[in-house]
């Protein structure tokens, strides 16, 4: 939400704070990716894993298999190439994300190459790109510092926001 006050374009799956900016500033101005709850929901409730029926339908070892620049990226985090001192850095990671991946990232791995081109597409464009930019800056007000600490102030804190000025303590008018 900082960045977007700042100008950043979001990319990002419909989920946690990508939600509340697409409800400000338009879900055409941010570049959304990838499964929504209800294709997460249906995923779980059916598929197939290794050819078996299963009552939880991802299985990060397909798509692994299928898709071959994820297969080699993995492959070198796995063997050390971005961590030559230390060949075993990102094996929890790897791990995790090969066999107890909660949130599915490989399942959004395709949906987010086709978005990041529409992202260097659009780049290509400063019109537009300025355009999508200026709604962002425009739509973030909601998240302003002001609003959040009235609102924490009343629904968190039980009391109400005040205007009043407080002297600093080197005040000569306290």
């Amino acid at each position: 939400m900082k960045f977007m006050l700042n100008g950043a374009l979001t990319i990002g799956t419909m989920d946690g704070a990508n939600v509340e900016m697409a409800e400000e500033a338009g879900e055409e101005n941010l570049f959304i990716f990838g499964m929504r709850v209800d294709d997460v929901d249906a995923m779980d409730k059916r598929g197939t894993v290794g050819g078996e029926w299963m009552d939880e339908g991802y299985d990060a070892m397909d798509y692994y298999n299928r898709i071959p620049e994820l297969k080699q990226a993995m492959d070198q985090i796995a063997g050390g190439f971005f961590s030559p001192d230390q060949h075993d850095l990102f094996k929890d990671i790897v791990n995790m994300l090969l066999h107890h991946d909660r949130f599915k990232v490989f399942a959004d791995y395709e949906a987010y190459i086709k978005c990041q081109e529409k992202v260097s597409a659009l780049y290509k464009n400063p019109k537009e790109w300025t355009k999508m930019v200026i709604h962002n800056i425009a739509g973030c007000g909601k998240f302003s510092s002001d609003r959040t600490i009235s609102q924490y102030a009343r629904e968190i804190w039980g009391m109400e926001p005040s205007l009043e000025r407080i002297p600093a303590p080197d005040d000569p008018r306290q």
